[in-house]
């Protein structure tokens, strides 16, 4: 790993001296001068993310359409990224993270997207669903057993709340838990859920009281080797083809009563609060990508020679290059918004579901324009112009689609 084992000593200490954003969290800072805002990473964040750009352009790039094309999960490289301290980047040291904050957080989730997506969503999915949803609802034992294990990489973490019935409206879930003694029993089947093929520890949401709605879904931890519980089929996916999406099955599966997570009945609260989390990592993960295709864009137009002279030269392509960066920038703000205002503890549900809806959208446009830009070579694999045209797609439809992400955000503009 040569030089990169310097950034493994430098993750597993606390870099949280970044100053306050002016501008941005007024409450937490209200003396910034001229009100200016001031995205800049201080120098611990800029050195994390040349670290993880020289990792992911050595380790991961060299394999990106290989594992693409075979749909093979990056087992070796996810592991090789949490003994680095990149599992756990947002959980304290005493449970094994590095201590970090979000904005350190959506940095290293771009730059590992910016090469491949699917190691982002591998990465993301796993901290910011599963292991967040423990860190913020789990008891002290639940944390030490799980987060601990979850931040190293010792465990792979998956979370499932979609149902193939339940999807946008996540609170008419199926899928029941019934408590009985000391146990509690699943039955029922979660869908789309990243890395449930390879998950060690799966948050699932079930309904305990069915007449209680959405104030009668649940959380549990279920570990993968539980009689009763096996992963089902793996999709077969447009893009980001990389990380594993599984159908997780339950049939009578049996958990002692500790597993439960939070409240009886506060499942879904928890999961809306570790989604708030969670679209910040997804704003990531297309702003990475957005950048990858841009990069690739800018690249090959200064190469691309059309009619005597490279066709950057020409007025059209310029323009789609100028838009992209500027939209990217803007992407780039808030997402950096809502990261700052999280780890300055304010609520985010706006700010993130902005962040999400926005970035997402970016990216699906730059992509886009980044196949036009390539013409012909952008329709085939020999460029990677088409696979971040592919990748980027689901972006606009996971953890809320841009359709509930503008619901959110209504909701939160007409709140009294």
């Amino acid at each position: 790993m040569g030089n990169f084992f310097l950034f493994q000593s430098y993750v597993l200490i606390t870099i949280r001296g970044q100053k306050p954003l002016c501008g941005v969290a007024q409450a937490a800072a209200p003396n910034c001068a001229g009100g200016t805002l001031d995205f800049q990473l201080n120098e611990e964040q800029l050195h994390l993310k040349k670290s993880v750009r020289e990792f992911a352009e050595r380790e991961i790039k060299p394999n990106v359409m290989k594992w693409d094309e075979a749909c093979e999960f990056p087992l070796a490289t996810i592991k090789e990224l949490g003994k680095l301290g990149m599992l756990g980047m947002i959980f304290p040291p005493e449970y094994g993270g590095a201590g970090m904050g979000y904005v350190e957080y959506v940095t290293a989730i771009e730059e590992l997207s910016r090469v491949d997506g699917s190691v982002g969503i591998i990465v993301a999915a796993h901290t910011s669903l599963c292991s967040n949803h423990i860190f913020l609802a789990g008891n002290e034992a639940q944390k030490k057993k799980y987060v601990s294990k979850l931040a190293t990489g010792e465990f792979i973490g998956a979370w499932g709340l979609t149902e193939p019935s339940s999807g946008s409206d996540a609170g008419s879930a199926r899928m029941t838990a019934v408590r009985k003694g000391n146990n509690w029993v699943l039955n029922g089947t979660k869908t789309f859920c990243t890395n449930g093929h390879y998950a060690d520890a799966i948050v699932v949401l079930a309904v305990t009281d069915r007449a209680a709605h959405t104030h009668g879904i649940s959380a549990f931890v279920v570990d993968k080797d539980t009689k009763g519980f096996r992963p089902g089929k793996k999709e077969n996916k447009l893009g980001l083809r990389a990380s594993d999406t599984a159908e997780l099955i339950f049939e009578d599966c049996v958990i002692p009563a500790e597993n439960l997570l939070g409240g009886e009945g506060q499942g879904f609260p928890d999961a809306m609060r570790v989604l708030d989390g969670g679209r910040i990592s997804i704003a990531a993960l297309s702003l990475g990508m957005a950048e990858g295709a841009y990069d690739a864009a800018l690249k090959y137009s200064k190469q691309r020679k059309q009619f005597g002279k490279a066709i950057s030269d020409f007025q059209a392509i310029q323009w789609k290059l100028a838009d992209m960066a500027t939209e990217i920038d803007a992407a780039l703000l808030l997402t950096m918004r809502a990261a700052s205002m999280k780890d300055a503890g304010m609520k985010t549900t706006q700010e993130s579901s902005m962040a999400k809806l926005y970035a997402s959208e970016v990216a699906v446009r730059c992509a886009n324009e980044g196949v036009q830009i390539h013409g012909g070579y952008g329709f085939i694999k020999d460029y990677p112009a088409e696979k971040f045209y592919r990748d980027v797609k689901l972006c606009t439809i996971g953890e809320g689609t841009s359709e509930i992400q503008r619901l959110v955000i209504a909701r939160q503009l007409l709140k009294d």
